[in-house]
């Protein structure tokens, strides 16, 4: 069975040379050098290929950097003492270089004239896919066209098999083959077109995005653990503001996150900003450097099915606390069904959660209570996002970031002598400058007047 169309392969290959591509052996990594030159060295065919090649031709910095060969798994292994062979759907060669690892895959074949190999097809699905072919054959065999471009390490040039070159500079994502039979074979294939197209700020071509709407719940079977991982390359890789949008524009949302999707169903504007927003401070994290925690941005995504719940069970009478706890059970053990977060995380999620009602009673002990626990700062940073939810948490929100700018003692007064603790009183506690004393030059006396 073939699994692509061979309809969008050009009759004769694109051959861009050197002096007409950007990319430049200093912005490859030394460790992909190596094992390209001594592919090369001992007969094969090496290329670097994928999402390295793409990146450095829109000048970008690749993490990873992928090496398609023509040599078999157990060929490269005999070539590198640092190889260990790894995988059954796909068998890859991984060269390791200390933290780095240089992934090198066979190509792949059709399956029409492939040998030595084997593939195992379920409803549709690639199970397991250890075909060899030609580049060619590989080339139509990946995924996006944009990600079918071969650096060629013998004489520099680039390789364009199916049309990538053209995406590039039209800045669109389009599939290889016939996007719903691509779909079929890995559901998962859809958030990877959503998340390559904010990444790269391209446009999904609308062949490529029609077999969302009636594919789309195709996901729901595809493996709660894998989309966990995938949700990390959509959120937290610094486009997560703009994957969440397109998301939700194509129709996705709901199958990766439908608390999500149901509670911004409901129209509240306050909850989008806040979903929003924090996402927008999650991509700005990442660009300045700083750590982020999968933990927070999860509760950020499910706060308003959570806070509904909440005050649905309060409202029926249900004790304050017990009903957080209810309702962050329920929202989690529905979202892990979809997507396998941690117990690690949820927990952390869970406290945020708790800790939101705390916030509301302004009295000495609570106060120093809740300022006290291990959350205390991430439960504050997500105050801050609900500032939008009412004038109320916009004051909530200043009155305990003045608060944690007193000295304990100041505050401790403020607070039993029901003085507001605002700007003013923070100015006020504000330890005086001392007056600096000027040193006497040495050499000098009581007597001297410094004259000569």
């Amino acid at each position: 069975m073939n699994p692509v169309s061979r309809s969008d392969v050009p009759p004769v290959p694109r051959i861009v040379p050197r002096e007409q591509h950007s990319i430049s052996r200093k912005n490859i990594s030394k460790a992909a050098l190596r094992v390209l030159y001594r592919l090369n060295e001992a007969g094969f065919d090496a290329y670097l290929v994928g999402g390295a090649v793409r990146d450095l031709l829109l000048g970008g910095h690749p993490k990873d950097f992928d090496v398609a060969t023509n040599a078999t798994p157990e060929q490269v292994k005999g070539l590198f003492r640092n190889c260990r062979l790894i995988g059954r759907r796909f068998r890859l060669a991984h060269v390791v270089f200390g933290p780095e690892i240089i992934e090198v895959a066979t190509f792949r074949g059709t399956g029409e004239d492939g040998e030595g190999g084997d593939r195992h097809i379920v409803d549709g699905r690639i199970v397991r896919d250890n075909i060899w072919g030609s580049i060619e054959e590989d080339a139509i065999r990946r995924d996006f066209r944009v990600n079918a471009l071969y650096y060629d390490i013998s004489d520099f040039s680039v390789r364009d098999y199916v049309g990538g070159m053209q995406d590039l500079e039209d800045r669109s994502m389009r599939l290889i083959g016939d996007p719903e039979q691509r779909y079929r074979e890995d559901p998962v294939r859809m958030l990877r077109t959503v998340r390559l197209a904010a990444k790269l700020d391209f446009t999904i071509d609308p062949a490529a995005s029609a077999p969302f709407a009636s594919l789309g719940h195709l996901l729901t079977e595809a493996s709660p653990a894998r989309l966990f991982d995938e949700s990390l390359k959509l959120f937290l890789a610094g486009h997560g503001l703009k994957s969440f949008k397109m998301l939700e524009a194509c129709g996705l949302l709901k199958f990766m996150f439908p608390a999500t999707a149901r509670a911004l169903e409901r129209g509240d504007h306050a909850l989008r900003a806040l979903v929003e927003q924090g996402l927008s401070n999650t991509d700005a994290r990442i660009a300045a450097g700083k750590s982020v925690t999968p933990a927070f941005l999860y509760a950020v995504l499910l706060w308003g099915e959570v806070r509904d719940q909440a005050r649905g069970w309060i409202m029926q009478g249900v004790d304050d606390n017990d009903a957080w706890q209810r309702a962050a059970v329920h929202v989690v053990g529905e979202q892990c069904q979809r997507v396998a977060i941690p117990r690690r995380f949820t927990l952390t999620m869970e406290e945020i959660w708790a800790l939101q009602p705390r916030f509301e009673h302004i009295h000495r002990k609570r106060v120093f209570r809740l300022m006290s626990h291990p959350r205390f700062r991430a439960a504050f940073d997500f105050l801050l996002l609900r500032a939008h939810e009412s004038p109320r948490m916009r004051e909530l929100g200043e009155w305990w970031n003045h608060a944690q700018q007193l000295p304990p003692d100041m505050l401790a007064a403020a607070l039993g002598g029901g003085v507001p603790v605002s700007e003013a009183t923070v100015a006020a506690a504000a330890p005086a400058r001392k007056r600096r004393r000027r040193r006497k030059p040495a050499g000098r006396g009581k007597g001297d007047t410094g004259g000569t």
